[in-house]
């Protein structure tokens, strides 16, 4: 043999591995490509599933609040059955939630803007930006904020103005 038949031969043999790893190669990320696809599709089904649920807890949340007014006033008139039924309901609504994920949202401490809606700001001794009174709970599904705490926090005390001639 020639050497220019070594070198053709040689250059066949190159070129019939090259498609063979390309074909390797394209195979290779066709497969991550689909494992990708399905993790995504797994979390796409885990959030519509979510947000079907946080639909249905917003309209469930009023309910809560409903009964807690109820039971509020129950308490001041002394009808033990009535109280005990709401407060039975109330349990058991609260108890559903829980079960589902909904947590109520924590208000104690410092104002926090992603969890809590502030409705107003009084003086108050209590530390500048701390919670001092909720107006209606807050609730949370997972990590999501379903409704946020809407609460009064705590303004600087109004300034004392100082007598005339004190100087």
């Amino acid at each position: 043999m020639t050497e220019e038949h070594v070198q053709q031969e040689e250059t066949d043999q190159v070129a019939e591995e090259q498609p063979e790893q390309e074909v390797d190669d394209r195979l290779l990320r066709l497969a991550a490509d689909f494992e990708n696809y399905k993790k995504r599709a797994a979390r796409e089904r885990q959030e519509y599933v979510q947000l079907a649920n946080e639909r249905l807890i917003a309209e469930l949340i009023p309910i809560l609040d409903d009964l807690e007014r109820a039971l509020s006033a129950a308490e001041e008139h002394q009808e033990a059955q009535l109280e005990e039924g709401v407060r039975l309901v109330h349990r058991s609504l609260a108890g559903l939630l829980e079960r589902h994920g909904i947590r109520p949202i924590e208000t104690e401490g410092k104002f926090d803007p992603h969890v809590h809606e502030a409705l107003l700001s009084q003086p108050s001794e209590a530390e500048e930006g701390s919670v001092i009174d909720v107006v209606q709970k807050g609730y949370k599904l997972g990590e999501r904020v379903v409704r946020p705490a809407r609460v009064v926090i705590a303004a600087p005390p109004p300034a004392r103005e100082e007598p005339e001639g004190s100087a």
